[in-house]
C-alpha cells in the first residue's frame, strides 16, 4: 500500500493519503530493547516489521570493528547498530587513481554513498576537495571508474525490475549549509555521472528515488534532470519554505522530517513540526511523502509523538 501511494504521489495522481514511512535504526532496538518493541506494536501501520530482541538484523557496516569493502576502503565502527565511517582511504596519492582497478563484483549492491561520497571515501575529504578545486585530470578518471562500476551494478538491478518499479538510491550531496564543491562543479562533474547511471532505469520505464542529506536546494532541478522522480531531502538543512518555493507542484518530495530536532524537542513541538511540513507542502494531487528515522538519541516519549503525528497528519484535507 505504501508503494502504491508513493507512486501516486510521484505522478500527482491523488493518493488517498500522504505516503508515510518510518525506519528504526538497529541501534535504537538495541538501546531500548523491549520498551521500544512494546511501544511500536501500537503502530503496525507505520512500523510493520518489529524484530525479536534475539533477532535484530545488523548490516555489516553497522557492526562493531572494521571491514574492508570491494574498493579497499576500511570502515570502522565503535557504536553497534550505527553506520560505520571510512577511516582509511585507499587512494591517498593522486597518482594512485591511474592504477585503480574497477572492482569485479556484480552483485547489484548500491549502498548509500555510491557516487559522490565514494569519491571522498576513496581519496579522503581533503584530498578530494583539492582535486575538485584544481580540476586535475585524475578527478575525471576517478569519476569515470566509479560511474562505470555503478552502471554495471544497475544492469544487475534492472534484471529483476519490472516497468513501473521504483529503484532506490542514496548519496549525500550537501553539507549543513551548502554544497562542498559548489553547484557549478557539481553540474560539471557529478551531473553527467548520475545521468549516465540513471539512464537505463528510465529507459526501462522504472522510477528513480534518491535520498540525499544536506543543503541541496541549488541543484534540486538538476537532480531531476538526471532522471530522479522523487527526492528525499532533509527539511532542516533546506528549510520548509525554501522547499515549497523550489519544489511544490514541480518536484515530488519524500520529506525527511527533522532528525536533528527530534532528540531535543517536546512532544508538542514535534506535532507542530509535522503539521507545519504538511500544511506547507501538501497538495491533494500529491507530490509529498513523509519519512522519518528513529535513533536511540530520541527519547521514547518523542518517538511516540513522532508516530502519533505521522498517523494524525498523513490524512490532510
Amino acid at each position: 500500500m505504501y508503494t502504491e501511494r508513493l507512486l501516486k504521489a510521484i505522478n500527482y495522481n491523488y493518493p488517498d493519503e500522504i505516503p508515510v514511512s518510518c525506519n528504526v535504526l538497529p541501534a535504537a532496538w538495541i538501546h531500548y530493547g523491549q520498551e521500544l518493541i512494546n511501544l511500536v506494536k501500537d503502530y503496525p501501520d507505520l512500523i510493520p516489521n518489529v524484530p525479536q530482541l534475539d533477532n535484530i538484523i545488523i548490516p555489516e557496516t553497522y557492526q562493531l570493528g572494521t571491514h574492508v569493502d570491494e574498493w579497499g576502503c576500511e570502515w570502522s565502527n565503535v557504536d553497534l547498530g550505527m553506520e560505520a565511517i571510512v577511516t582509511s582511504h585507499p587512494l591517498p596519492n593522486r597518482e594512485d587513481i591511474r592504477s585503480l582497478k574497477i572492482p569485479g563484483n556484480r552483485d547489484g549492491r548500491m549502498p548509500h554513498g555510491f557516487m559522490y561520497l565514494r569519491l571522498l571515501d576513496l581519496r579522503g575529504f581533503e584530498e578530494a576537495m583539492i582535486d575538485f578545486a584544481e580540476e586535475c585530470d585524475e578527478l575525471q578518471m576517478l569519476i569515470d571508474k566509479v560511474t562505470e562500476y555503478n552502471c554495471r551494478q544497475v544492469e544487475v538491478i534492472l534484471a529483476d525490475k519490472k516497468q513501473g518499479d521504483i529503484t532506490w538510491f542514496g548519496d549525500d550531496l550537501g553539507m549543513q549549509h551548502g554544497i562542498a564543491i559548489g553547484a557549478d562543479k557539481w553540474r560539471k562533474y557529478l551531473k553527467p555521472a548520475f545521468s549516465r547511471i540513471y539512464a537505463p532505469i528510465k529507459a526501462k520505464g522504472c522510477y528513480v528515488y534518491m535520498h540525499t542529506d544536506g543543503y541541496i536546494l541549488d541543484i534540486m532541478p538538476d537532480i531531476v534532470e538526471c532522471g530522479v522522480d522523487i527526492i528525499n531531502p532533509q527539511c532542516g538543512a533546506n528549510g520548509i519554505e525554501n522547499l515549497a518555493r523550489v519544489c511544490k507542484g514541480k518536484i515530488p518530495l519524500d520529506l525527511d522530517l527533522d532528525r536533528q530536532f527530534f532528540p531535543v524537542a517536546t512532544p508538542s513541538q514535534i506535532d507542530d513540526h509535522v503539521r507545519e511540513c504538511v500544511e506547507t507542502l501538501y497538495m491533494p494531487e500529491g507530490g509529498l511523502g513523509l519519512k522519518t528515522e528513529i535513533n536511540y538519541e530520541i527519547p521514547l516519549k518523542n518517538i511516540a509523538a513522532i508516530l502519533d503525528a505521522l498517523r494524525k497528519y498523513r490524512v490532510w484535507k
